[in-house]
């Protein structure tokens, strides 16, 4: 039995050192410039947002570890990182009330929602 299998808890989920994945990917989509990559590569785990053009994790057990890890390494940008499942949590709910910045905007000059620390994981 797996975390997927049941909404109950079993043991098996992440968070309690199951065998799952320690980490989630996460798209920081100010920083993403739509260039479907990521969708390309990994497609069960991306997809492009429509309403503004971005890539978002819909499946953070879609593809194997090397398939996302192939997206995140060739991104144009470097939008695409691994977090910890609690911090993952905390940036999908701050996500929600994002406010999307122009893809005129250069990357490099767009705010970044992923905290310099988690950048370098």
């Amino acid at each position: 039995m797996n975390s997927a299998d049941s909404s109950q808890p079993n043991g098996f989920e992440p968070e309690l050192g199951g065998i799952w994945r320690q980490k989630g990917v996460f798209v920081d989509e100010n920083i993403c410039i739509g260039c479907k990559h990521c969708t390309h590569v990994a497609t069960n785990t991306f997809y492009i947002e429509p309403e503004y053009g971005r890539a978002r994790v819909f499946n953070q057990d879609g593809d194997i570890e090397e398939l996302i890890e192939e997206a995140r390494d060739t991104c144009p940008v470097n939008c695409i990182h691994w977090l910890d499942y609690t911090e993952l949590k905390q940036m999908e709910d701050a996500r929600r009330n994002q406010v999307i910045q122009s893809l005129a905007i250069p990357p490099a000059m767009r705010r970044s929602q992923i905290s310099p620390k988690s950048r370098s994981k």
